[in-house]
C-alpha cells in the first residue's frame, strides 16, 4: 500500500525542519546498502549532529523547491538517494561518511549543498580536510596561551632591566667618586 497524501505532507514538513536546521545538505547514492549498514551509517554520524534520511527524490525536492538556500540540491536528486543533513560539524560528519565509504565501499557522494552553493565531490572532500571546531578552538586557545606567556615575560622583564640599569648608572657614579 502507498502513502497517503499527509503521510507525505508529513514527511515534507519534517525534511523541510531538518533543512532549516543543517548548515551542509549531501546527497548518497545508496543502492546496496543493507538495512544494518544503513544503521551502522546512522550510528557513525549521530555523534556529529547529522542526520540521515532515506525518502523519495520527488519528496525532497518538494521540500526543496520554495528554498533557495538547497535549490541547487535539485541537480543531485536521482536514483537512490540518501541525504545526510548536518546540523553542527560538518568537517567531523564527511569524515565520519568517509571512513563508513572505505569499509563498505558501496556509496557514492554525488555532491552536496551549502549556503545555497552546489558542491561536487572535490569541495566535499576540502571540507572533510578543514579541521573540527574542536581542534579549532584548541588551536585558537593554544595561540592566546602563547601570547599570553609571551606578554607576562615580557612584562616581568621590565622592572628587571629597569633594575639592572638603575644598578649600572649607581656602580658608575660609585666608581667615578671613588677615582675622583
Amino acid at each position: 500500500m502507498g502513502r497517503t497524501i499527509e503521510d507525505k505532507k508529513a514527511i515534507v514538513a519534517e525534511l523541510k525542519e531538518s533543512l532549516s536546521q543543517s548548515q551542509l545538505a549531501l546527497v548518497i547514492d545508496y543502492q546496496g546498502l543493507t538495512v544494518a549498514e544503513i544503521t551502522d551509517l546512522r550510528r557513525r554520524l549521530r555523534p556529529t549532529g547529522t542526520a540521515c534520511k532515506v525518502t523519495k527524490n520527488t519528496l525532497m525536492g518538494i521540500a526543496i523547491q520554495d528554498d533557495e538556500k538547497w535549490q541547487p540540491m535539485s541537480e543531485l536528486l536521482k536514483g537512490s538517494s540518501a541525504f545526510l543533513l548536518v546540523q553542527e560539524d560538518f568537517s567531523a560528519a564527511i569524515k565520519a561518511y568517509q571512513d563508513f565509504q572505505k569499509a563498505t565501499k558501496k556509496t557514492e557522494l554525488r555532491g552536496g549543498v551549502m549556503e545555497g552553493r552546489l558542491l561536487k565531490e572535490p569541495d566535499v572532500k576540502a571540507l572533510g580536510d578543514l579541521p573540527s571546531k574542536e581542534q579549532l578552538m584548541a588551536q585558537i586557545a593554544g595561540a592566546i596561551n602563547a601570547l599570553a606567556t609571551k606578554i607576562a615575560f615580557g612584562i616581568n622583564e621590565v622592572p628587571g632591566s629597569l633594575a639592572r640599569a638603575l644598578q649600572a648608572y649607581a656602580d658608575k657614579e660609585k666608581g667615578e667618586e671613588v677615582s675622583g
